[in-house]
This record gives structure tokens, sequence and C-alpha cells, in this order.
């Protein structure tokens, strides 16, 4: 339903002709396309089994990043024809795209429903889970990495930097190439909560050096020079990010109770529709304001986000029991 909705909203650009019209129908995608993600993560939690999960979602994350690649070759021959046909058709075949994969659900085996809360458990237990709010707190911290790639970047190499323009295509091919092929591999590493907590713990020091390495960019008068440095952060960026994944959906999904994975998937994911809301206002802020320390700020961020995390993990597992596979993470 989630999907037919969001290619109902999609659709429905193709038909607007006012600014408060293209409001509401941008409303209606976002909340059909936050609710289709939490409803896809929960289907995934009912048809793997745990120890599958984070591997499976990996794979998940790998096909869309090709899929990524797709439609960015699609938008591109859009902008070059620059025409109303060309953008009209490109919105239909998005459209399509969600109808398609409305009808490759209908394919999956249904998932037996939850059982009934308990007598006096309030109906969204994950809105009193404190470890789980501060868990998923952090996580959106760590999440402040999305904007930097199709945002913050671009602009920092344009204002700051002496790298040639080309530059910011060659980092958005090597993030989505690096997701693409790497994604399973990082993955395989994470196969509890002990080693989701150290992949995260990673992640948060891998994006601090990344962030350390693109403030450097900005010191070097050579074009090439400067496309090498931030080359070289790109694949620090894009390493933390799958490293930070990795952990996270084996985070999310290990913390939630069985019977709950629906409320808890959406909350956890919402960080990410927060990250993209206020990620490109609080970053641009810090990086083309603030310049290097800025982007030092932003990495102990991440630093943080990351060593808070498996204490986090440590206090939710004590409020709640612990299922056969939860393990306890080390300091």
């Amino acid at each position: 339903m989630l999907a037919v909705a969001t290619a109902t909203a999609v659709g429905s650009f193709l038909f607007v002709r006012s600014f408060p019209v293209f409001v509401v129908v941008a409303c209606l995608y976002a909340t059909s396309q936050c609710g289709l993600a939490a409803a896809r993560q929960a289907l995934l939690a009912g048809l793997v089994d745990r120890a599958r999960r984070t591997r499976i979602r990996a794979y998940l994350q790998a096909t869309v990043n090709a899929g990524l690649a797709v439609g960015a070759a699609l938008g591109g021959a859009a902008l070059h024809l620059d025409t109303r046909a060309a953008y009209l058709t490109v919105l239909a075949m998005d459209a399509l795209s969600f109808l398609l994969s409305a009808l490759i659900l209908l394919r999956l085996p249904p998932v037996p429903p939850t059982a009934a809360a308990p007598a006096g458990e309030p109906a969204l237990a994950v809105l009193r889970d404190r470890p789980y709010a501060l868990v998923s707190l952090l996580n959106m911290v760590a999440l402040l990495n999305m904007p930097l790639l199709s945002l913050v970047i671009p602009l920092w190499i344009v204002q700051r930097t002496e790298a040639p323009s080309w530059t910011v295509s060659a980092l958005l091919v090597l993030n989505t190439l690096g997701v693409t092929l790497f994604q399973v591999r990082v993955a395989r590493r994470v196969t509890d909560l002990r080693s989701a907590a150290r992949s995260v713990r990673r992640a948060g020091a891998v994006l601090l050096a990344a962030c350390a390495v693109f403030a450097l960019s900005s010191a070097w008068s050579s074009a090439w020079a400067a496309a090498l440095v931030l080359l070289v952060a790109a694949c620090l960026q894009v390493f933390g990010e799958m490293a930070h994944a990795s952990g996270s959906w084996e985070i999310g999904f290990g913390l939630a109770p069985a019977g709950r994975q629906g409320q808890y998937q959406g909350f956890f994911g919402s960080g990410a529709a927060v990250a993209r809301m206020l990620g490109p206002l609080l970053l641009t802020t810090l990086i083309l304001t603030w310049g290097t320390p800025g982007w030092l700020v932003l990495g102990g961020l991440f630093l943080l986000s990351g060593l808070a995390t498996g204490p986090a993990v440590r206090w939710a597992l004590r409020t709640r029991r612990a299922e056969p596979a939860a393990e306890e993470v080390p300091g």
C-alpha cells in the first residue's frame, strides 16, 4: 500500500501546477517514502532469520546504490535534453518503478501478524524506550554524513578548493561504486551486537579522519593535488559510511522486540529523515562558514557518536530481557 501511495505521489507531480498543491504532494511523498522504508525493514525482520538480517540488508543497500547510478544517469539525460517532456518522462518512470516494487512485494510470502501488546503496555512502546531512543539519536548524528557528499562537499570543492569541477562527479561515482561493490563484504564482519558496536565505533574514527582530510584539501594550490586529497577523503568517507550502516542495521534489528519491529524500525529510521532535513542547514553553517574548524567539529561529532554507541547498547540490553542471539557489548 505504501509503495502504491509513493507511486501516486510521484505521479502527481506530473499534474501539479501550483505551489500549494506542490507542497501537499511533496509532504505526501515524504510521508509515504518514510513509511515504506520502515515497512520494508519490518518485512525483512519477519522474513529473514535474525542471523542473516544484516547480511541481506547489505545486499539490498548495494542494489539500491546500483539503482541510484541508473537513476542518476536518467536524470543526467533529462538535464542534458532540458525539455519539459524529458523531465515528465523521468517522473513517470519513477512512479512506474514504485508500482513495479509493489507488484514484487505482493509475491513475497505473508508475514504472520504480531501478538497483541501485553496488558498495560502503551500502543507505541518505542516512545518510552529511552535506551532505544538514545541509540536512535546517536545513529542520527552519524547519519549526518549523508548530506555531505550530495550537498556540502560539492559546495566545498567549488568555493574552498582549487580542484577541477569534475571532481564532484568523480566523488559521487566513487561513493556509488564503493557501496555497490563492497557493502556486503564490510557487513560480513558484523554478526552480533558486539561486532555491530565495534563497527560503529570504527566508523566514527574513520569519518573523523575523512573530515580532517577534506579540510586539508583547501590547503593545496595545485588543482591535481587538491583533487587527489579529495579522492583520499572520499575513500575514507565511503568506508566509514559502510561500516556505520552495517553496525546500525544490526543494532536497530537486534534491540527491537520481536513483535514490535514495525514501530521500532520506523522510529530508528526516522533519524535518516531528520538528518536529511537538518543536515544541509547544520553542515553548510559548519563547513562553509567555519572552514577547517567546522570540519573538525563535525568529525568530533562522528567520533563521539561512535564511541557512545557501545555504552548505549549495553544500557538497552540491561533494560530488556536478552534474546538468545543478543550478546553483551564489551567496554
